[in-house]
């Protein structure tokens, strides 16, 4: 066929795109690092929240925890792949993808659907694994509940943030649609019929029907496309050379049938062992060393966040103004935010310039919130002492910094002193906020024992009384010191 002039001109501007395209194309590949950063450190990090059975579970082996499943084999093989050492990074599902754009984790193995939305904010790989989904229940409801029709008006949970959270939303919209943060919670509500069901993918469901008699899993005829219904590796944006790489091992897994031969079976029997023995005494080195973490929070955030309130409060009685504001706006900043939202952002945010880890980013964030609070306290303690004794001080030639050192100080850490005593409990309690981004405190373990032991409620039970028992121990050593202040004041007026 013939073309004029214009329309060569057309295609060989057609052309130019296409070659410019293809170039460019060639040098991003070209400049992406992802697999050689990866390979020059020697370990291949991967994000995952372990209290989805059989993809990734804790166990307790030999007095350690042990995260174990289907994907942490799939994970092994792909570090011996590239010749690196696998390390396995726990965060809450909802925490993963954060910690992947802001580098904390090399990939996310974690059941993950490659869905429209996720794809674009990250890259995924081909799918290593297709499955279905399920339905949990009671097994005292089956006869009322056979099919997600039978569910309308009502309570039907599943993970927020996951594939069927939305497919509730879509494909059950009679239904009343319930999110929760973790595995261990819905079934907890499930079996305490706060909700009717339980939607969740069919090989997590079975495994949860056979552990535990008073479950039962049914047939969801969910309508998935293949990307919904599998599930895939999430990596960073751009990490063409590193997604190559996983994809070759992944179908040499699929090529030899290792998830089906392998590792679901190897995950079978480290289900078997795990309820072999669930009393909470068989989980003690859990909730011990839960409360290791959550106690040296807590102390380093008393005194870190004591030491960082009385600054912020001599910094509002500061003569330069630009100080004071200084500290009222960060004041005002932090007593506006959710303690929550300020962990993530430390972890997530500051820690992309950098690096620490997920207990120093919460040991942070405890200290930076509750020195906002503190601050306030101190303030408000300053401003009751009597102005009559910085007065009497001045007469005596005493400084303004020897007059809040010798006079002002004393008497506000006496006014103060229950008000203070209130706060370190509370600062005790937020320790369990750390949990969002992995930090292995007592809430964590709590649900780390949850997930493994298919209980619900005495776990928690477990934990309450912990907490009760240190607030109680420190209730006690504040009173104690509050005592000995007021019989020191006594004696200083007679």
């Amino acid at each position: 066929m013939k073309l004029s002039k214009l329309g060569q001109v057309w295609w060989l501007a057609v052309l130019s795109c296409l070659v410019a395209l293809s170039l460019g194309g060639t040098a991003q590949a070209a400049s992406d690092q992802s697999l050689a950063q990866v390979k020059a450190k020697g370990t291949l990090v991967m994000g995952t929240s372990p209290n989805y059975p059989p993809y990734e579970f804790q166990i307790n082996a030999h007095g350690k925890s042990k995260i174990v499943g289907m994907d942490v084999e799939i994970g092994k093989q792909i570090a011996k792949d590239l010749g690196v050492k696998l390390v396995v990074k726990k965060l809450s599902f909802d925490s993963l993808l954060p910690a992947l754009t802001t580098g904390k984790v090399d990939m996310i193995l974690s059941g993950m659907s490659p869905t429209p939305a996720r794809r674009k904010n990250v890259d995924f790989t081909n799918i290593y694994y297709t499955e279905g989904e399920a339905i949990l229940i009671n097994r005292t409801d089956q006869a009322k509940y056979r099919t997600k029709q039978s569910l309308a008006g009502q309570k039907v949970a599943a993970e927020t943030g996951t594939l069927q959270y939305n497919l509730i939303k879509q494909q059950m919209p009679a239904s009343k649609l319930t999110g929760m943060s973790s595995a261990a919670n819905l079934i907890l509500a499930l079996k305490t019929h706060k909700v009717a069901a339980v939607v969740k993918g069919t090989a997590s469901a079975t495994a949860y029907a056979k552990n535990d008699p008073s479950l039962m899993a049914i047939d969801g005829h969910f309508k998935t496309s293949s990307a919904q219904a599998g599930n895939a590796i999430a990596l960073k944006k751009g990490s063409t050379s590193l997604k190559v790489a996983i994809n070759q091992s992944l179908t040499k897994i699929k090529a030899h049938h290792w998830i089906q031969k392998r590792y679901l079976k190897t995950a079978g029997k480290y289900l078997k062992v795990n309820t072999a023995d669930t009393s909470m005494w068989h989980y003690r080195d859990y909730f011990a060393k839960g409360l290791e973490y959550t106690l040296l929070i807590a102390i380093v955030g008393i005194i870190g966040g004591s030491l960082l309130g009385m600054l912020l409060a001599l910094l509002r009685f500061n003569a330069v103004r630009p100080l004071r504001w200084l500290a009222t706006g960060y004041v005002e900043f932090v007593r506006g935010t959710p303690l929550m939202v300020q962990i993530m952002f430390v972890y997530f945010g500051i820690g992309m310039l950098v690096d620490v880890s997920a207990l120093v980013a919460g040991m942070i964030a405890i200290v930076l919130n509750s020195g906002a609070y503190l601050s306030e306290i101190i303030r408000g303690g300053i401003q009751a002492v009597d102005t009559g004794q910085t007065e009497a001080a001045a007469s005596l030639g005493l400084s303004k910094g020897a007059t809040m050192r010798y006079v002002v100080l004393p008497q506000t850490l006496k006014i103060i002193w229950p008000s203070l005593g209130n706060q370190f409990i509370n600062l005790i309690k937020d320790t369990s906020m750390v949990s969002i981004i992995g930090v292995t405190e007592l809430i964590y373990q709590l649900g780390i024992v949850q997930a493994d032991t298919y209980r619900g409620v005495a776990p928690i039970g477990i934990a309450m009384v912990i907490y009760f028992i240190i607030c109680w121990i420190l209730t006690r050593l504040l009173r104690y010191y509050e005592n000995r202040l007021n019989r020191g004041h006594t004696h200083q007026l007679g």
